[in-house]
Parts: C-alpha cells; structure tokens; sequence
C-alpha cells in the first residue's frame, strides 16, 4: 500500500521560548527540531544527558544556527521537576510554548517513581502537573499555550479512585490509560482556570495515534529487555502504509496544537483517520471520559495534595 504524504506548516517562532520534555528521541526530538527550524529557542529537558547531546547535535546539523539547549528532568522524580522549575525561574524568561511530551508505557512489572507513586501515574501525569506548576510565572509572562501530549488510549478505561497508585492489584495498560485520562483531563482543566483567573494561558491536548516509537521498545531501564510483540505489529503495519502512522506523521497533531494559527484552547487534536490511529492531524470531539469538568476538578486536587503543588487561584 502506498503511503499518501502529507505535512503542517509551522509559522515563524522567532523571539519565541519552547519548552519539550521527552525531546531526546522519537516524535519528541521531531517535535524540538521543527520548532528549532521555525526559529524558536527550544529548551530540552532530558534525563538521559548522552542521548540528549546527540539529538541536539542532528538539530543543529539539519538546522545550523537553531536555538537548542539541555537541561535536566526526570519526570518520575519530583525533587528533579523542582530543581528544573528553580532553574528556569532564575533564568527569568518568558515560556511561550510547552509541549509535555514525555512518557512511559506498560513496564512489565508495576514499578514506582522516586516519590512512591505508580510508575505511569507518576511521570506520564503527575510530573507534568508539578511542572506546570513550577513554571507558572513564566507561562504566564509569555502568554504560553501548554499542548499536553495524551494518547488513544484515553478513550478507554477510567481513573481509578480507589487505587490510585495500583497497589491493590495492577493492570499495566488500565494504568496506562488512568494516567492519560488523569493528563488530559488536567490539561483541560488547566484552561478552565487560566480563563477562570486571567493567567493568560491557552492550553490544549494532543495524541499522536499510533506509530512505531519508542515507548513499547526494549527500555532496560524498565525492566523490558527486548521489543514487546505490539510494538513489532506496529512496525510492521506502519512500514506497509495500514492504519497505522509514523514517527514522523506522530508529530504533526501536537505540532499543530502548540503552533496552530488557528489551534483552539480546550480541544484535542489527533490524526483523523480511522480510529485515529493515522492520518493527517486535525481537531477532534473529547473522548468520553475527558468531558467531565467535575471529574477534571478532582483530578486536580488529588493532584495538588499528592504532589504538593498548589496552584493559585487569581
């Protein structure tokens, strides 16, 4: 089968402040390097400084000039989001794109962040939430619009209030989905109470379908040795043009959320073909279980008091 190309346009992000987690590999790095090329200065918050230093050496070999630069985060530890929000508080510049990116996937065992939370919960959502959180002031100085990156798998299953951290018993990909479900519902949220208090922040979701990246690949550090067979299926859907997209296609709907002209506040964006598992990027109805503003309102204090950031309320 062959793959129809297709592409978004980015508009000129000079004098503009990025900020991607997650930007050392896969979409990510896509995603840090055609902000880079549109002329903004990209800020990518890594945890692994090597791979870090490698993505933003091919930036700048297919961009000379661009604007990049490191700094540390390991979003399963909220000590480290702390430290990078001190950092670039003493910085003192404005933020004008942050694109929370990052994530995990289905470790094989239930494993838990430096804080003790269940590992998915705990980067996927609740270190984005402290991010956020810390940064405010300079989200707020540059006017920011937040694309939060979520995934198909939002629109199944539900938060789990009786467990939130899957102790009782664990489901890796019901985990999953709880901490996409709990990242958007904050996104959503967090425009809410920008309109509510005038912090002058537009803030947006985005999910990149489905694609061969690096999530269900061999990840040591999460216990998984070797390839899952889903990410194998992926890859070979994907090369042959079916349903799925690619990793550069992955991109393109977060893109548009976090650079769009005409990009709305509150709305998701994912690819808009069947399933949206593929296609090109465009605007599409909240799941079922994002539309909740009640259920977006708890997900935010229980977030508040398990990561003791405590957003103002004017």
């Amino acid at each position: 089968m062959t793959r129809r190309s297709f592409d978004i346009t980015v508009p000129d992000l000079t004098g503009k402040r990025a900020v991607v987690t997650g930007a050392s590999d896969g979409m990510g790095l896509g995603i840090a390097a055609r902000l880079a090329a549109a002329g903004a200065e990209v800020i990518m918050p890594v945890r692994n400084p090597r791979k870090g230093e490698d993505a933003v050496a091919g930036i700048r070999q297919a961009a000379p000039g661009a604007n990049v630069s490191l700094r540390s985060l390991d979003l399963s530890s909220l000590d480290s989001v702390a430290a990078l929000g001190d950092a670039l508080r003493e910085e003192g510049l404005p933020i004008h794109i942050l694109v929370n990116n990052a994530g995990v996937m289905r470790p094989p065992n239930r494993q838990t962040t430096a804080d003790g939370f269940e590992l998915q919960f705990g980067t996927n959502h609740l270190g984005h939430f402290a991010l956020v959180g810390s940064v405010l002031p300079l989200l707020r100085a540059g006017r920011a619009r937040v694309t939060s990156q979520i995934s198909v798998a939002a629109r199944r299953g539900a938060i789990n209030w009786e467990d939130l951290n899957w102790e009782r018993s664990y489901d890796g990909m019901r985990a999953y989905s709880q901490s996409k479900i709990a990242f958007g519902l904050f996104g959503l949220e967090l425009d809410r109470r920008s309109e509510a208090h005038g912090w002058g922040i537009t803030s947006n979701l985005s999910h990149p379908g489905v694609a061969p990246t690096s999530l269900l690949a061999a990840r040591p550090e999460l216990g998984r040795s070797e390839d899952t067979p889903h990410i194998r299926r992926i890859r070979a859907l994907s090369a042959r043009g079916i349903l799925l997209g690619t990793v550069e296609t992955a991109k393109l709907p977060a893109l548009m959320a976090a650079t769009g002209r005409e990009a709305e506040r509150g709305v998701l964006y994912s690819p808009r073909g069947l399933g949206n598992l593929g296609g090109p990027p465009a605007a599409q109805r909240l799941y079922p279980s994002l539309r909740s503003a009640t259920e977006a309102a708890r997900v935010w204090q229980a977030s508040e008091e398990l990561t003791k950031t405590f957003f103002p309320t004017a």
